[in-house]
């Protein structure tokens, strides 16, 4: 019998019959969904399906035409939002939307979308300065992300100097660096080849968790989907499918392409060397 990867936080960000059409094209039909604190989902359906839809209405990058969109509190110093205290993300006008997204929310998106005149690490404070911190201060707090996500001396290499696999760290460092409630992933592993963008979901996943944040993964990926612990399918607007994810899926599906030590890592598995790509 398998154990399925549970979470008994409570539910972070909730919608309720999500609808939204572009002229005679309906994208939702009618979505309900919730994320708690600490959890990974994963959005799957073809192309047209409506996932990178909801995605955008989750994050209040548009509003629906009809539904709920309602985010906890602030998390206090204990994890927990305060009791009632909910905001509807639908009914924000763009300025307190947009304030929401830089503060409360984090965002990776498939190709990292980093500034290229930039250092990687004003690339991961821009988010902090943009919010009126220093940029001194931005960017010491900005650092400290840089040796937990396996970048420790690359805090001032520009984009171009990145592989593809840094570069979506250092777009998982901003997405991180103030602390949000909910990270959007938009195809984080899309532009990556196949061993990179698994290690690149794993870090993703395990830090956001550690973090206490909850994660949404558009992906058209399988094998990405596995490192979540549960997946919703959209098909023509309307959910299809939600189920939770095995313990143990991600690393019993060969993503590796290797074999497998005891610990669920490929044979020879380095915690520390796996980030150099």
């Amino acid at each position: 019998m398998n154990s399925y990867r549970t979470t008994t936080a409570s539910p972070v960000l909730v919608s309720a019959g999500l609808r939204k059409s572009y002229g005679l094209t309906r994208a939702l039909a009618g979505v309900d969904v919730s994320v708690s604190a600490g959890e990974s989902l994963a959005i799957m359906g073809p192309s047209g399906s409506g996932k990178s839809t909801l995605l955008h209405c989750l994050a209040g990058i548009e509003r629906p035409d009809e539904g709920q969109v309602m985010l906890a509190g602030e998390r206090s110093e204990t994890g927990v939002p305060p009791d009632g205290a909910w905001v509807s993300v639908d009914q924000l006008g763009e300025p307190h939307r947009s304030e929401l997204r830089r503060t409360r929310f984090g965002f990776v998106f498939q190709s990292g979308q980093l500034l290229p005149e930039l250092p990687a690490d004003e690339n991961v404070a821009l988010p902090l300065m943009l919010g009126g911190m220093s940029r001194r201060q931005a960017v010491q707090k900005a650092r400290e992300w840089f040796p937990l996500l396996g970048l420790a001396g690359m805090e001032e290499r520009r984009p171009g100097q990145l592989s593809g696999g840094q570069a979506q760290r250092v777009a998982i460092a901003r997405a991180l660096v103030g602390g949000p409630q909910v990270i959007f992933a938009d195809e984080p592993t899309g532009a990556l080849d196949q061993g990179t963008g698994m290690e690149v979901i794993d870090l993703l996943v395990s830090v956001t968790r550690r973090q206490g944040a909850a994660l949404v993964v558009v992906t058209h990926d399988e094998d990405v989907a596995r490192w979540c612990d549960r997946t919703i399918r959209v098909r023509d607007g309307r959910l299809s499918e939600d189920h939770r994810t095995p313990d143990g899926a991600a690393v019993t599906s060969g993503l590796a392409h290797a074999p497998r030590g005891t610990a669920g890592r490929p044979a020879g598995y380095d915690a520390d060397a796996r980030y150099d790509r």
